[in-house]
């Protein structure tokens, strides 16, 4: 079955959708009990979808979690309030004090400052690895090695890894490896099949993909599922019903808002790459993007993220370009409908194993579902300021 069919089913069985179309927003803290029997057997089985409070979740929560662990092809899936928490209650669900984490260079910012300022404050040290060492990943690991964690593409610049390989080196050592899938969503690629054990989404973006709700999942392998869905049931985690209806209703166009993204930031990326301005494209599925062949091998489409890199400018320059758009916006998040757009300083700021010639200003762009040529004569524009204000 091709993923766009499957996202329309999955997560409707009648158990909680009680055969409505759209799972029902079921909202509720306490389940009460005729019995004592009744309440014995709701706590035993408080983990295989047995009303027994409401931070367990309810029919609500149940249906997506199970679309959610069927479309990424896990064992389960945990929610949480965002993006950000899904990292950190996976993480710490698995580290403890005097543990060794493995981190892409290239994560997401937020994910740094997490391991920079919150693990290390626990006694989990960091190593922080460059996402293309590939099998020299072996060299960086410890005996107290614990997680690999890997963001494949990685956060601004776009690298892509060889997920397979480092999932195996891994394996071989006994590490739990961790990927933020979130760039591909749950339909461009398949992370278990590469030998990720825990698959991390920022639902936030493409899947509620209307910029209104934040939502986290992190899906599990069977082996760690228990792990992960107790521990991160003790830090509090949980979600609002309301939300994740909300999560549950954008999933159902998720393919065909994915094929408009992907095939109108291919025509903008196609035209920047012709540009005089432009000295390379950070997407994917350009030969100019580190780890294109892995993605070519892993993954079965792209969206609406990318970055490009300038030849030159500076603040001023790039800040003329940014500003006064007609449909691209500044903001940060991004998998919504609305075109995005991010002049990025101070990358170098934010590496610690492989460097970054900030002399050339990289701007990201999310292409929304706008007509693609609205947005060439918005950005044909910004290159008109910014080259005006180059030459001043």
């Amino acid at each position: 079955m091709k993923k766009e069919t499957q996202i329309i089913s999955v997560g409707r069985d009648k158990k909680w959708t009680k055969g409505v179309i759209n799972p029902p927003v079921f909202r509720a803290s306490t389940m009460v009990f005729d019995t004592m029997e009744e309440m014995r057997f709701a706590t035993k089985n408080r983990a295989n979808g047995e009303m027994f409070y409401g931070r367990r979740g309810g029919p609500t929560h149940f249906a997506f979690q199970a679309a959610i662990a069927e479309l990424e092809g896990g064992s389960g899936t945990a929610l949480y309030p965002s993006g950000s928490a899904a990292i950190s209650g996976a993480l710490l669900s698995f580290l403890k004090s005097g543990d060794h984490l493995l981190m892409v260079d290239s994560a997401y910012e937020p994910t740094r400052d997490l391991c920079n300022k919150l693990l290390a404050g626990f006694g989990i040290e960091t190593t922080y690895y460059d996402p293309m060492i590939g099998e020299g990943i072996a060299e960086l690991i410890k005996p107290n090695t614990k997680v690999l964690f890997l963001e494949s593409p990685g956060s601004v610049t776009m690298e892509i890894q060889d997920v397979p390989t480092l999932s195996a080196i891994a394996h071989q050592h006994g590490l739990i490896v961790m990927l933020d899938n979130t760039w591909a969503s749950p339909i461009n690629s398949r992370p278990f099949d590469m030998g990720v054990d825990i698959s991390i989404q920022a639902a936030t973006k493409y899947i509620v993909g209307h910029s209104d709700v934040m939502l986290g999942t992190a899906t599990s392998i069977d082996t760690h599922w228990e792990q992960l869905r107790e521990n991160s049931y003790l830090m509090g985690q949980c979600t609002s019903p309301d939300d994740v209806y909300l999560a549950s209703r954008g999933l159902r166009t998720l393919g065909v808002r994915m094929q408009q993204h992907e095939q109108n930031a291919l025509k903008v990326a196609n035209w920047l790459a012709t540009r005089p301005e432009v000295d390379h494209l950070r997407h994917p599925a350009f030969e100019t993007c580190p780890g294109h062949e892995f993605f070519k091998r892993d993954f079965s489409g792209s969206n609406g993220l990318f970055s490009f890199v300038l030849k030159e400018g500076n603040l001023k320059s790039v800040t003329a370009f940014v500003e006064n758009m007609d449909h691209f916006k500044m903001g940060f998040s991004w998998g919504g409908f609305e075109s995005l757009i991010l002049g990025v300083f101070g990358i170098d700021k934010i590496r610690t194993v492989t460097s970054w010639d900030s002399s050339k200003p990289l701007i990201r762009l999310h292409i929304g579902l706008e007509n693609a040529d609205d947005l060439i004569a918005d950005l044909e524009a910004g290159f008109e300021r910014f080259n005006a204000e180059l030459t001043r």
